[in-house]
């Protein structure tokens, strides 16, 4: 827990430069200047500190008035930065035409203005709530004076009066943190008293609604392909239940984001004995928790009980510019693209700060966030935090999140970050050095026996799958914006640059659309058919209307997950094979795959974006499109899907608008199962462990939205889902043996 002035170096989110003492302290020298309603300003030749105090001035004080322009271009510089620093001073007075001691003398007589003010608003604001502290107690007492038996009409006893004890001890309790907190900010303490977290029990599994609730009159089933999207007309209700930050609550804010962003420094170049190595865990360093507690021993608290500690740093050279990755980490809808697979549903609730200088540098925002695992088998972990980005002194750039928990102490959090994020480096030719920390404290006992070792190694939530992920898609959007069409695509349809970006966006959507889906995110109503094993289906059903980039209807989504004693890398390769499909694609029919359009986006060859034809062997059954993206990294690997109509799919490759394709992805999520040989590193070769594959699809039932779903539809997809489990299991298992 940050205590009360524990950070007195930084009592200036946005100073973006060194500041003098004056600057920092924001005192007013009489012997230097005195000012008029914040406008004149009187120059005295030399401070108080180099005269004879017993000297006379040899010179009348004289007074300067600025002009009512250079009054309003002061101000309005004031707004985005109170304290500028030597540079910033200089130019704004060569651009007013005055001194640069006399722009540094206005600053500081408009901070203690602003200061004064804030004070004797908080003040008042004191007066009242003491006042109205006063006048509660007064009508408690009054209450129990002229307290009445109920039942004989005569003075209550004390035995009969504790009902009303106890409701005024609360009130008056909750009255005295009020005027208690009020007091702390007042007096400038913005620190917050250590929270205790009882024993957490155990989450239960979401309660599902029975299928009797979602199960209808009788309706034709018609299959169609497709897996688990987002769900349709769902809203971000469930994380704007987060609070919004108050004014009250501001001030301790950015005392915690300072102080993270300087943990996060300190993280990112320590060594030994701060981090250790770790021959146990994917990561190869992890923290030492009592040299971190030594180090830092003020934060967000102890490490609630029942909770596991999970720390990792990784570090890689990505395809992408500094300031374009900083604004990815600041721009919500940037963020949650890149990090689709991590991110499944992301609210910003507050921009405290938007930064100065036309740039991100002090930006800081209130966020919420759903951090998940591509399964339904893995709660998601829901984060409220602040996130701070600031350019340090030797030029890197550095992003932090870092819970705010504390500021909702009635709620209990299955999942806080302490300080976590990135440090940005520039490195020639476009490229960026970015090292990754992540500090989690969770509580796993909700998460599946199967997948409890894949969660603690790190490879589920820690630096290593952020940094893997930052890293593809940094070669995945150096793909899109090419200007040619690169040597390793493979075109047949394709004849022009706009024709590649529309399908690289359509493609982007469909994997966007499959990963916000595929989860346990909070925003799911996931019924489980039989059982409670894993490989049990999980179904939900969603309705689309007026979307044009999903077909209208009901849409029924399935889900399982199941371990495979096979590698990663051979079951990726076997799915994304075109030539092998028909192994296990119950839709193909038998008939013929043909890849009729390639595009490579990064260096594994497993990484592209596929045109796929299905040639029927039913000569009366006309042919069909499916646009398929495959993408691998060492944390795990996607094969995603969705049927395209042919129409559609000929406007897209002429360049025009994708957003108008209606889709439903389809795919499977394969993951290593955490338990390979030397802490799992012979992943990345491919050649270690065994994997954890979620397959999932949609059906649309019905094309009124209004429909319900019938028994049949659901053993029907039931049926499906299964006998394409069955048919993978065989062919992989029995081409390893």
């Amino acid at each position: 827990m940050f205590q009360p002035n524990m950070f007195e170096n930084h009592h200036h989110l946005l100073d973006m430069g060194h500041k003098s003492p004056e600057d920092e302290l924001d005192i007013i020298r009489d012997d230097e200047f005195e000012s008029k309603s914040g406008t004149d300003i009187m120059e005295v030749p030399g401070s108080g500190d180099e005269q004879d105090p017993n000297q006379r001035p040899n010179k009348k004080k004289r007074y300067h008035r600025h002009t009512q322009h250079q009054i309003q271009e002061m101000e309005t510089f004031f707004k985005e930065c109170p304290h500028p620093d030597d540079k910033q001073r200089k130019e704004l007075g060569r651009r007013l035409a005055l001194e640069p001691l006399q722009v540094k003398f206005w600053f500081q007589n408009k901070r203690t203005q602003m200061k004064a003010q804030h004070e004797r608003s908080e003040n008042s604001q004191l007066r009242a709530e003491n006042e109205k502290l006063r006048t509660e107690n007064i009508r408690y007492k009054e209450a129990l004076t002229n307290a009445t038996c109920p039942n004989c009409g005569g003075p209550a006893a004390i035995g009969e009066m504790s009902f009303d004890e106890q409701h005024l001890r609360i009130e008056n309790a909750r009255l005295r943190e009020e005027i208690d907190r009020i007091s702390g900010i007042a007096a400038k303490y913005v620190g917050k008293p250590m929270l205790t977290y009882p024993h957490l029990a155990p989450t239960p599994g979401a309660t599902s609604r029975a299928l009797d609730n979602i199960v209808g009159g009788s309706n034709n089933f018609a299959p169609q392909s497709g897996i688990v999207g987002e769900m349709y007309g769902a809203s971000n209700d469930i994380l704007r239940t987060f609070p919004r930050p108050t004014d009250a609550d501001k001030p301790f804010i950015i005392e915690l984001a300072v102080a993270a962003m300087e943990e996060l420094v300190r993280l990112s170049q320590a060594g030994e004995p701060l981090w250790i190595q770790n021959s146990s865990h994917i990561s190869e360093v992890t923290l030492c928790q009592e040299e971190y507690m030594r180090t830092f021993p003020r934060g967000i608290g102890p490490t609630p009980l029942g909770f596991t500690s999970e720390s990792s740093r990784e570090s890689a050279v990505v395809i992408m510019n500094h300031l374009s990755l900083v604004d990815i980490l600041m721009e919500l809808d940037k963020w949650t693209r890149v990090f689709a697979g991590l991110v499944s549903r992301a609210l910003v609730l507050e921009v405290l700060s938007t930064g100065v200088a036309g740039n991100k540098n002090g930006a800081l925002q209130v966020m919420t966030a759903e951090f998940q695992v591509p399964s339904p088998l893995v709660p998601t972990r829901e984060n409220y935090f602040v996130r701070y980005c600031k350019q340090q002194a030797d030029g890197t750039w550095a992003v932090v999140d870092v819970s705010l928990d504390n500021l909702r102490p009635n709620q209990i959090p299955r999942c806080r970050r302490r300080p976590s994020g990135c440090i940005i480096q520039e490195f020639p030719n476009g490229y960026s050095k970015v090292t990754w920390i992540e500090h989690i404290e969770f509580d796993d006992r909700a998460v599946h026996s199967i997948y409890k070792p894949l969660v603690n190694s790190g490879l589920g939530f820690g630096a290593k799958r952020w940094i893997a992920t930052l890293d593809r898609q940094c070669e995945r959007l150096a793909s899109a914006m090419a200007s040619n069409i690169p040597a390793g695509d493979v075109s047949a349809v394709i004849n022009t640059t706009e024709g590649r970006k529309s399908m690289l966006k359509l493609a982007e959507r469909m994997v966007m659309s499959f990963c916000s889906g595929v989860g346990a995110s909070t925003a799911h109503t996931w019924t489980t058919l039989s059982g409670s094993g894993s490989d049990d289906v999980r179904v939900m059903t969603r309705k689309s209307v007026d979307d044009p980039g999903r077909p209208p209807g009901i849409v029924l989504s399935a889900a399982t997950s199941f371990w495979l004693p096979v590698p990663v890398k051979r079951v990726f390769d076997f799915l994304r094979d075109e030539n092998s499909r028909s192994e296990w694609d119950i839709l193909s029919n038998g008939g013929l795959v043909q890849e009729m359009e390639h595009i490579a986006n990064g260096r594994d060859p497993g990484n592209c974006v596929s045109l796929l034809r299905v040639n029927s062997a039913n000569s009366s059954q006309s042919n069909m499109l499916i646009l398929q993206e495959s993408c691998t990294d060492p944390t795990g690997s996607y094969v995603i899907y969705a049927p395209v109509d042919v129409i559609a799919m000929n406007v897209v490759l002429g360049g025009g608008d994708p957003d108008y394709v209606a889709l439903l992805p389809s795919g499977f999520a394969i993951l290593p199962d955490g338990q390979g040989t030397n802490g799992g590193r012979m992943y990345e070769m491919g050649s270690g462990g065994g994997s954890l594959l979620t397959v999932a699809f949609q059906i649309l039932v019905d094309s009124v939205p209004t429909a319900k779903l019938s028994l049949e539809s659901v053993a029907t997809v039931n049926n499906l889902i299964k006998c394409t489990v069955e048919r993978i299991k065989s062919a992989v298992i029995c081409d390893t043996q």
